[in-house]
């Protein structure tokens, strides 16, 4: 079978754990970075990482994500549709004394606390080297082909429901459940020295930080991000203030192309912030060399960097306040992660209830 790609991408690592590759840099918390996570446990205290599945609350910081909506399953006779009246699964009869409560969920698998799979983000890239730029995904996998759009129904009784079984046969988050999630996590707090405030935080401020809390990133290391977005926005009891939310909290600069090499020159294993998208979202960059060209560019240079070229998995809207300020008061920065996704094949994306143990 001839190879899917021809070209990587510049600054990427195709190819790196073999050409059919689907883990990217997770294939580094191996056993070994278990044993290390496993060796931070020092009390045996845990702490959760994730928001309320509920929160951020509405539409208004994601239009195209939805909250959850809860349904009761379908049940016949008296029992339909009332939790905790009916007595048993299949019967209403007297002689029987179960109670059953079930529940139906719809919602967007990234609406909160979330894991970006491989899948997630691709780019228009000449991987085949015939001049035209394809879409492809990390490890040059197609869209299209293995990453595959879905259906679309014109009658669809809500907007949601147009386009039915969309499915990535490869990349999707059920490969990043299978292998486990759980390591080594090393907590770097921007919060403490920039304070929550916007601003895009590159190599050289990156690297001040790093040297003055003493953190040191190894290979397979999951990094976590605290921005304090994620406690503001809880703050806000499901009624976000977006204008407020997106003058708080800082985020990696995704344009410093000093820092995306630090990324992957440490192989770090993810990515994992407190904030919507790791990196701090600007407006579109000004036209190219010539007045009146536009330069081609991604909207979000990080997550090209990390999904497309690397295989570096990204998690967003994280709750890593409280868990950042034990770690500070007890001078640590590291701890045992487990963060494993729903195991939802052909899925891009999953909500994620992260413990940490210190």
């Amino acid at each position: 079978m001839p190879p899917r790609w021809k070209h990587a991408p510049p600054g990427g690592h195709w190819g790196e754990f073999g050409p059919d590759d689907q883990r990217g840099r997770m294939n580094l918390v191996d056993t070994t970075k278990v044993l290390q996570g496993v060796a931070e446990v020092k009390t045996g205290r845990t702490f959760c990482l994730s928001l309320p599945l509920d929160v951020p609350g509405g539409q208004r910081m994601n239009p195209r994500r939805m909250p959850p909506r809860r349904y009761s399953v379908l049940r016949d006779g008296k029992s339909a549709g009332q939790q905790g009246f009916c007595w048993s699964y299949q019967s209403e009869d007297p002689d029987l004394t179960d109670v059953v409560n079930d529940d139906v969920v719809l919602m967007s698998l990234q609406y909160s606390t979330q894991w970006d799979s491989l899948s997630h983000m691709g780019s228009h890239f000449d991987a085949d080297g015939d001049g035209v730029a394809e879409a492809v995904f990390y490890n040059g996998f197609r869209a299209g082909v293995d990453i595959r759009p879905g259906t679309e129904d014109p009658g669809a009784a809500e907007p949601w429901a147009r386009y039915r079984d969309p499915k990535a046969d490869v990349l999707d988050i059920a490969v990043l459940a299978e292998h486990g999630a759980q390591g080594r996590g090393v907590m770097i707090d921007l919060e403490h020295h920039i304070g929550r405030q916007r601003q895009a935080v590159g190599y050289d401020a990156l690297m001040r930080i790093l040297d003055a809390d003493g953190v040191a990133v190894e290979p397979g290391d999951m990094v976590c991000i605290h921005t304090g977005f994620a406690d503001t926005l809880l703050a806000m009891n499901r009624n976000p203030d977006v204008e407020h939310l997106h003058a708080t909290g800082s985020g990696l600069d995704g344009h410093d192309g000093r820092l995306l090499n630090w990324i992957t020159d440490t192989r770090l294993a993810c990515l994992l912030a407190d904030n919507p998208a790791v990196e701090l979202v600007v407006p579109k960059l000004a036209s190219g060399s010539q007045p009146g060209t536009p330069m081609r560019q991604p909207r979000l240079p990080l997550h090209e960097h990390c999904l497309f070229k690397n295989g570096i998995h990204l998690g967003e809207l994280w709750y890593l306040t409280e868990l950042a300020h034990w770690l500070r008061l007890n001078q640590r920065n590291r701890f045992l992660l487990t963060a494993p996704p729903l195991r939802l094949p052909g899925a891009v994306g999953s909500p994620a209830t992260p413990i940490a143990t210190v």
